[in-house]
Parts: C-alpha cells; structure tokens; sequence
C-alpha cells in the first residue's frame, strides 16, 4: 500500500548501487537512530529500478539483517523510476469511500499503462477543507506502479525473512526525512534532488507538501559509463576515478568527463524545474537540497547552483537525529550520510500510514 496500531517499521531501501537498513525510536520527542548499515550491490544486480538478479538481492538483505541483529521482520521500502507513475489531479469534492470505489476509472485517463496491470493508490489533499468550504474541484494525488515491477521486490523481502509492511515511492521517502530534519516555511518552494545509482528522484514541495514530483533514469552509474568510455578504465577504476580517487589515471581528463556529467545531471533538473514552472502557479524555487549517493561527487551541487541559479545544498538525513547509540565514527557517518535520504525517510513510516 501506498503512503501506508502505528507500529514503528524498518527502513529498508533496496537501491541499484546499495541497500540500506535503518531502525529508529522515539525517545522524549525524538528520533534515536538504533541501526543502520549498508550493503553494496554488485553492479547489474538492479537496473533502472528493475531487479535483474533476484538471489543476489535476496542474499544481500539476509547479509545486512544479520549484521544489524534485527528483531524485528516488519519493513518499509520504496520503489521508483520509470514503472511508477506520480499524478496530482482535480476531480469534484467527494467522499474517500466514493473516490475508493471510481479511482480505477478515473486513474485509467492518466496512467500510460494497462490498468490491470498496476496498483493504484490516492491520497486526497485538503479534502475535507474542499467539502466544508464548497469548492468545485479538490487535489488528488495518484500513484500507481507496474505489478510486476512491485511484486518483484516485495517476494525479495519476504524470501530473506522480512516482511513488506508498506510501500512508499522514493521522492515521498526524501519528502518525510526532509519534514523531519529541517524547518518548512509555508509558501517557499523547496526541490529535493534525490541522485542514485541509476534513478534521480525530484520532488519539489511548498512548504511542507509535494507539488511536484518526476523520476529521470540518470545518476552516478552514467559517470561510471562516461570514464570507462572517455579513459578505457574498467568498472573498479572507474568507480575510484568518480570518488576521486585517480590512481595514476590522468586527472585532468577525469575532471573534463565528470565535468561532462555534472552538467547532463544539471540540465536534467533544469528540465524539469522549466516544466514545472509551465504547469504551476506557483513562485520560483529557493533551493535545491541533494541527497542519494551521487551527492558525494565534489563537482556536482556547485555546477548544479552555477548551472541554475540557485542556492544548491547537500541534505543531511541525520540533522535533527539522535546518533549517540551508533558505533560508527562521524568521519564515516558523513560519509555514509548522503546515501541514507530514503532509508530515513522510510524508517520514519508506520503501518497503516496513509
């Protein structure tokens, strides 16, 4: 189920590059993060959102549940990129129960799919606002995802001896850890730049609610690709070269093709903000927050802040944390940090959250 006893959950975010476990505990009002580790993937194992090697993934959960020592089974994970479709759309005011009943009709003008072949879910924005104040249309946000896609990482979790208590879309993931750590002014415009593996996750928000919101299969695999085709290095080296690590590879040449990426990722976003400011009313945007593990890349939020104009600042998921229970030194936090935005996001969720 989508957007959603309240009983605390495992953030768990199978990501094409690495997957990540989280557990938090509120504790006098705050969050204490008890756990959290992460698994890298072997590359190929999950491509543009899609699992290609299920065994692997499946090993890979089981790795990093044991090492976490988890007691508990109940997890929230998330899904993204091309398969999963995010609408916000005008219908006249009407009760949920209703809508319940003729969201598959009205969900079939928007989805490019079959719609026997996706799950659907709504969540109504201000609905009770639209009914008690008599306004003609109310907001609605659709989601809906291939089957297939879904079900695929759903048998994952179970086969490694977890359970799939909810199942949220990772631009939403980012949208609850953002809400959580930083304060959200209610008319300013704030874009949440979510950069993967293989999947950049936009999500836009006035105030603390999406107003927007667009997956593009970009991320840090295409400046993998772009330094094993620009300097013939293989995949480890590549990998090293993008963290800056050279190796006796000529740096400068480095530089020119990171460079030549940190601008295909900018004008991706660049894109995207110039339709969303075609298709809304609304102010331009403050800032761009970043996260995902391409944000580690030195080079990219200052050509992303050059390229747009805009103040551009890498999130930070642990802010307004507890992290004294973690065994983990801060130099390797920070370093972790950038790839925890989702994961935090999820451990936030609750069963029955809507």
């Amino acid at each position: 189920m989508f957007f959603g006893s309240q009983e605390s959950l495992i953030g768990l975010d199978i990501g094409s590059a690495s997957i990540k476990i989280l557990q938090l505990k509120k504790s006098k009002g705050k969050h204490k993060v008890e756990r959290f580790g992460i698994k890298a993937l072997p590359a190929e194992t999950i491509v543009d959102g899609s699992i290609m090697d299920g065994l692997e993934v499946v090993s890979a959960i089981k790795e990093i549940a044991a090492e976490q020592r988890l007691k508990q089974k109940n997890v929230a994970l998330s899904i993204s990129g091309t398969s999963v479709i995010v609408k916000k759309i005008s219908l006249p005011p009407m009760a949920e129960e209703d809508l319940e009943k003729q969201i598959k009709f009205e969900a079939e003008q928007y989805i490019p799919f079959d719609i026997n072949d996706v799950y659907l879910d709504f969540h109504i924005l201000n609905g009770e606002e639209h009914l008690a104040e008599g306004h003609q249309e109310m907001s609605v946000l659709l989601v809906a995802t291939k089957k297939d896609k879904l079900n695929d990482y759903a048998n994952a979790v179970r086969e490694a001896g977890l359970i799939p208590k909810v199942v949220d879309v990772d631009a939403f993931a980012i949208e609850n850890m953002y809400c959580v750590n930083y304060e959200t002014l209610p008319g300013e415009l704030t874009a949440l730049v979510n950069i993967g593996a293989s999947v950049m996750n936009i999500n836009i928000l006035k105030g603390g609610s999406s107003a927007f919101t667009r997956d593009i299969t970009i991320g840090g695999n295409r400046y993998t690709e772009r330094l094993q085709q620009d300097l013939g290095l293989s995949f480890e080296e590549a990998e090293n070269a993008k963290k800056g690590e050279a190796n006796g590879a000529d740096e400068a040449a480095i530089s020119a093709a990171v460079a030549a990426v940190d601008m295909e990722v900018a004008s991706e976003i660049g894109r995207s903000f110039d339709y969303f400011r075609t298709t809304s009313s609304y102010d331009d945007i403050a800032r761009i927050v970043i996260s995902g593990g391409c944000a580690k890349i030195k080079t990219l939020a200052p050509r992303i802040a050059e390229h747009l104009s805009l103040e551009t600042v890498l999130g930070d998921p642990f802010r307004s944390l507890d992290i004294t229970g973690l065994k983990i030194s801060p130099e390797e936090l920070a370093e972790m940090a950038p790839s925890a935005a989702v994961v935090v996001g999820l451990a936030l969720r609750r069963e029955g959250d809507r």
